[in-house]
């Protein structure tokens, strides 16, 4: 918790600040000098021991300025914690989204999925193929797709498995790594693929495309041709870079809000065809099976709405009674958030949550609520509603429609607060319409403090 000082403190703090001496300077001239010849040699690779924190930094100058980036504050290292592991390679890493501010997730913080390693490709011998059902088949380089309008945008990508130990019995040591370790978010860089869905003149009987990868397991999926016209984009970059080899670089295909194995990454080819291919991915994987109807849901690209609230959240502990403020995160792959509602009572009440602007369609949008713990155990919860006023279910309601699956988990999560402080994962149901505010009930309205108007 924040201290209160005395003027006495306050005086002696400013009195610390005194001009360098030249013998000072001179000093640390020199280690400046010895500094930079290290960094030099470490040719922008991270020092392995840590950096000498002076008792007064105000005493001495800092580092040079370098060429290469040292990286973060030696007391500001996040990382991402590798996952399953398929022939010998790990095959993805998750992203800890407490340790991040904003909607936007660092480039390398960004979590990894991908099906036979992450392929090493030479940017200038890159091509993109787009052939099938068009008037003229061309090939581009990335030089080729560089030269076309260039747009951005901040998108969410969602690993289609995200959450998915959420279906089955988490325990109460459950952290946000547990329960939403493969979402991030990112400002998205490259050309619309209508320009060149255009460009390559693509046939009006078309309905489908085949977007595949340069990767060793020659990863396909099918795509309607809608969403390439809508929004879909070949990016090139990512928060302000060139896109990270483990996301596709040099290029990749982005599909805003649908699930994150339909996103080609290091993608090399796009057939136009007039129905689905029916690939691997799509009908061994990434299906819903339905077990009470003997069917499956397949081609199911969009991200229904959800939300989780990162702070306080599993494996965390609260100091003491007194103010906090919950925050969290929500999305949707349908358009904007909202609302966001929190309960503190374990469902019996909900309150609206704060959005912080922007909001933003198919990006993650922050969330707070302001609460003050009596020191009593309590159940938290977060609940979305977005734009086209579908509401995040609960768990059992998910399990009651689909039964239990492997993907597209999102349901309605709880952080149980000890009076010890510690927090832990909860399974804790409520029913969706309890304490619903009369607004959401009926027709779904664009009220001004939903964010929209």
């Amino acid at each position: 918790m924040p201290e209160e000082v005395s003027r006495k403190e306050i005086e002696s703090f400013v009195r610390r600040t005194a001009l360098l001496t030249r013998r000072q300077v001179l000093r640390g001239t020199a280690g400046l000098a010895a500094a930079a010849a290290l960094g030099a040699a470490a040719s922008g690779i991270a020092r392995a021991q840590e950096i000498t924190v002076p008792d007064d930094p105000q005493k001495v100058p800092g580092r040079a300025s370098t060429e290469v980036s040292r990286g973060r504050s030696q007391f500001e290292q996040p990382k991402r914690r590798p996952g399953s592991v398929y022939a010998g390679i790990s095959q993805t890493s998750s992203t800890n989204q407490t340790n991040f501010m904003g909607v936007l997730t660092p480039s390398d913080q960004h979590f990894e999925r991908h099906h036979n390693g992450i392929p090493e490709i030479d940017p200038k011998r890159y091509k993109l193929l787009i052939h099938g059902m068009v008037e003229r088949p061309m090939m581009y380089s990335l030089d080729d797709l560089k030269r076309f309008p260039q747009e951005s945008f901040f998108y969410f990508v969602e690993c289609s498995g995200d959450s998915s130990a959420q279906w089955r019995d988490l325990p109460e040591t459950a952290t946000i790594l547990d329960t939403n370790p493969i979402y991030s978010n990112s400002e998205w860089i490259g050309v619309p693929l209508e320009i060149l869905f255009r460009e390559v003149g693509a046939k009006k009987e078309a309905r489908w495309f085949l977007a595949e990868s340069y990767d060793g397991a020659a990863m396909t999926r099918s795509v309607p041709m809608n969403k390439g016209y809508e929004d879909a984009l070949i990016a090139y970059g990512q928060n302000g870079e060139a896109v990270r080899p483990e996301q596709g670089y040099p290029a990749r295909l982005l599909l805003p809000g649908w699930e994150g194995n339909i996103n080609v990454k290091w993608v090399r080819r796009i057939e136009i065809s007039d129905r689905p291919f029916q690939t691997r991915e799509e009908t061994s994987k990434y299906t819903d099976i339905l077990p009470r109807e003997g069917k499956a849901r397949q081609f199911t690209f969009e991200w229904d709405a959800k939300s989780v609230i990162t702070h306080p959240s599993g494996g965390m502990a609260m100091p003491g009674r007194g103010f906090y403020e919950i925050l969290g995160m929500a999305w949707s792959g349908r358009g904007k958030i909202a609302r966001v509602e929190v309960s503190t009572d374990g469902g019996r009440t909900w309150g609206l949550a704060s959005l912080q602007e922007p909001i933003l369609p198919r990006t993650t949008t922050r969330f707070r609520y302001p609460w003050m713990w009596d020191g009593q155990e309590a159940v938290i919860l977060s609940r979305c509603t977005d734009e086209l006023g579908y509401v995040q279910p609960t768990r059992n309601q998910l399990l009651a429609a689909r039964g239990s699956s492997a993907y597209h988990f999102n349901g309605i999560q709880a952080w149980k607060i000890q009076p010890d402080g510690k927090v832990v994962h909860a399974y804790h149901e409520t029913p969706l319409k309890t304490g619903m505010p009369a607004l959401l009930a009926g027709p779904w309205p664009l009220v001004p403090d939903c964010g929209l108007v």
